[in-house]
């Protein structure tokens, strides 16, 4: 009923879950991470109990394929379940029982396992593949997302479409830098959940995404000027205070203005 992506960044920091089902609200039951541990997504008649079991192994050092037959040995149910699972370090695991409603299968290597049943058929987790690996550049979000459209094109779930959701987890990257969960989105019901997904991650970037330095304008001379008349106009008394009601707080920078913020600056309109 589901196709899913578990990966792990570049740098080994980042660890996350990208899933799309004709199932409601699918990121309740499939996704689980935790920094610094693994990520894992049980799906077809899904154990959700595999979630908790899967990241305790793997607190412990265990590595990935051993975490799943681990699972998997422990469970009366396994011949109906599936999952992938990756850890902090090395490569992941898939496994897919014998019963899983065609089609069903997987694949996994350094750093990503993905997995599907009641599929169009294999190109799309092969699809999938070739998308992660094709872009070990992107930010995991991203990287993930771009895996889990590309199944979608190649059909997805052979029932149709109804939800999509992404999960990412890397050490004090939460709001404010309190949490480890740098990104939990999810769309529960919708026609097109994958495209909506991204739109999402797209909107996520901008009011949580982290400032690139090399772009930070300096608040100083006319530009300084241009940010004080815009901020009096829409009756504030400082940026900070306009962008904690915009929730572009987290793109502050002391003497500087993140492009981005100076944009959505310019073009806000007084009520």
């Amino acid at each position: 009923m589901t196709f899913s992506i578990v990966g792990r960044s570049a740098d080994g920091q980042s660890l996350g879950v990208a899933v799309a089902s004709k199932f409601l609200a699918v990121g309740a039951a499939v996704p689980a991470a935790e920094a610094a541990v693994g990520a894992i997504a049980t799906q077809a008649f899904a154990n959700l109990a595999y979630r908790p079991q899967g990241l305790a192994l793997l607190r412990t050092g265990t590595a990935a394929a051993d975490a799943v037959a681990g699972l998997v040995a422990a469970d009366p149910g396994r011949a109906s379940r599936q999952l992938g699972l990756v850890g902090p370090t090395g490569d992941g695991a898939t496994y897919t029982g014998d019963e899983c409603f065609d089609w069903a299968g997987g694949v996994a290597g350094d750093g990503y396992a993905i997995q599907g049943n009641i599929l169009a058929g294999p190109a799309v987790v092969a699809e999938m593949e070739r998308a992660w690996l094709a872009g070990p550049g992107l930010p995991l979000a991203r990287r993930l997302h771009a895996a889990l459209a590309a199944g979608d094109a190649a059909g997805g779930d052979s029932r149709g479409r109804q939800s999509a959701a992404i999960l990412v987890v890397r050490p004090g990257a939460g709001y404010g830098g309190l949490s480890d969960v740098e990104l939990d989105l999810r769309v529960d019901d919708d026609p097109d959940p994958v495209t909506r997904i991204g739109s999402l991650i797209s909107l996520w970037e901008l009011y949580f995404g982290k400032p690139d330095p090399a772009t930070l304008l300096p608040l100083e001379g006319e530009l300084a000027g241009e940010v004080r008349d815009r901020l009096a106009a829409l009756g504030h008394a400082d940026l900070a205070a306009w962008a904690g009601i915009e929730n572009l707080e987290e793109r502050l920078v002391d003497g500087a203005i993140d492009p981005l913020v100076l944009a959505q600056l310019r073009a806000a309109q007084p009520k």
